[in-house]
């Protein structure tokens, strides 16, 4: 923990847990002005350390996000000299390093070319890095500022098991089974709202995703009073199948019926034993046949696979990732395991990982662009091993939409069911606004009528 009464003391916090444990302390750190310039001071270990920059100029709010990013600047210079080593993604510590390169352009800091040196100096990104969030821009299609323009999700946040690395609000269907024909009934009313809110508001729902959890594990008959209520004219209709063991042709059927065109089928390994450790309930068999149809009804396929599961080393990763290129789903996320509070790994892990994990995410990265695969969106999360990202690609020009404008933050999403976070964005104004709904499903079902009226207010001002 950073000892300070920075305004920053949030990221200060991050960045220290990314080269120590969460109890470190730094002692002091505080800002001075000198002759019109900006000093941000630190002492650790009876060593003080110090970083000088401008006086920023400009908005409120771009001084402030130049003394955060020159405080981050200054301990991480400071860590370094200290611990003899660096990190991948240098004194950046938010989750969408692609959102602040986008941000440098759109500010004037720097041209699209030269992302990649923006990146370096100023955050001192790994070069590695800083080329791969400049092929992201570069493939990202899709981005339209238009505040009338929305997404659409329905959480479901159930699962056939709860996985050892999972810190979701999700819930075992044998524990929630009583609860699951009301929680679709007061979905389902949320939804018919909110269909009337995007009606009376002149709204465009640009594409649907029903997440989770894993949706799958619904009964056919479930699934389809739900999807019937997802009547938007849309081209990408996306539901998560993440557990094959929960997709059959009856379920396919029905998805097929409502106008899906893509699922998910999450592997996250192809190792049995791994699976098992991990608490999945599926074999790398059910992968296999569950992809086998998805293809022939057409669907195009998203798979997701995890690097730093417990007990995996470098050559089962190589496995998976040699399956999911010859079985060539049209999306694949490549995921670094992070160890997440409320996890079971998180509370109690074995040793994780591997002392060359970067050089194995790299592989991986290089591995899927020469088979063909273009990067096109990436985000981080806390406590991820190694400081390290998740990133999605695609092939033949068949990205998800839905996943770059929920990571990037550049469409309003509204979203529907327990723990669903709705997000309204003012592209002119340059912010966002977030109203979630209540974490648990009895907790929804018995205040989905409050959900809906905050969802009414957040939008009333179109």
């Amino acid at each position: 923990m950073i000892k300070t009464n920075s305004e920053f003391k949030k990221e200060l916090d991050d960045l220290l847990i990314m080269f120590y444990d969460q109890d470190s302390v730094m002692d002091i750190v505080h800002e001075e002005m000198r002759a019109g310039k900006l000093f941000e001071i630190f002492k650790c270990h009876g060593k003080t350390f110090e970083y000088e920059y401008n006086d920023p100029t400009g908005s409120e709010l771009r001084q402030k996000s130049l003394r955060k990013r020159y405080a981050l600047l200054s301990l991480y210079k400071m860590l370094v000299k200290m611990e003899g080593r660096t990190l991948p993604w240098g004194s950046f510590t938010g989750i969408r390093p692609t959102a602040l390169a986008r941000t440098g352009i759109e500010s004037g800091e720097t041209k699209e070319h030269t992302v990649t040196e923006f990146l370096e100096k100023e955050f001192m990104i790994s070069n590695e890095k800083a080329v791969l969030v400049s092929k992201i821009l570069k493939n990202q299609k899709g981005i339209i500022r238009n505040d009338h323009l929305i997404d659409f999700y329905v959480n479901i946040p159930i699962c056939p098991s709860r996985c050892l690395y999972c810190s979701f609000i999700s819930n075992e269907v044998k524990q929630v089974k009583n609860l699951v024909e009301p929680y679709i009934d007061c979905v389902i009313k949320e939804i018919r709202a909110m269909k009337k809110l995007i009606y009376d508001k002149a709204l465009i729902v640009r594409t649907i995703y029903v997440g989770g959890g894993t949706p799958s594990v619904l009964e056919p008959s479930q699934l389809d009073r739900l999807l019937d209520e997802l009547t938007f004219p849309v081209n990408e209709f996306t539901v998560e199948c993440g557990r094959p063991e929960t997709i059959t042709k009856e379920k396919l059927d029905v998805l097929e019926k409502h106008g899906v065109t893509r699922i998910c089928i999450n592997p996250q390994t192809f190792s049995d034993a791994t699976l098992k450790r991990i608490g999945r309930l599926h074999k790398k068999a059910d992968v296999f046949n569950a992809y086998a149809l998805a293809i022939e009804k057409g669907f195009k396929v998203n798979m997701d696979f995890i690097v730093g599961l417990p007990g995996e080393k470098a050559g089962t990763i190589t496995k998976t990732l040699s399956t999911l290129l010859d079985l060539a789903p049209n999306n694949i996320t490549l995921h670094t395991l992070s160890l997440k509070r409320g996890s079971a790994l998180f509370e109690n892990h074995e040793q994780l990982g591997f002392k060359n994990l970067n050089k194995v995410i790299s592989k991986c990265e290089s591995d899927l662009m020469n088979a063909g695969y273009k990067p096109y969106y990436l985000y981080r999360q806390k406590y991820q091993l190694g400081g390290l990202e998740n990133v999605g690609f695609f092939r033949d020009e068949d990205l998800c939409q839905f996943n770059i404008d929920s990571m990037e933050e550049t469409a309003s999403i509204i979203a529907v069911g327990a723990n669903a976070i709705t997000k309204r964005v003012f592209s002119i104004e340059n912010r966002i606004e977030r109203e979630p709904n209540v974490k648990f499903i009895k907790d929804y079902i018995e205040r989905v009528d409050e959900m809906i009226e905050r969802k009414i207010k957040l939008f009333e001002n179109v």
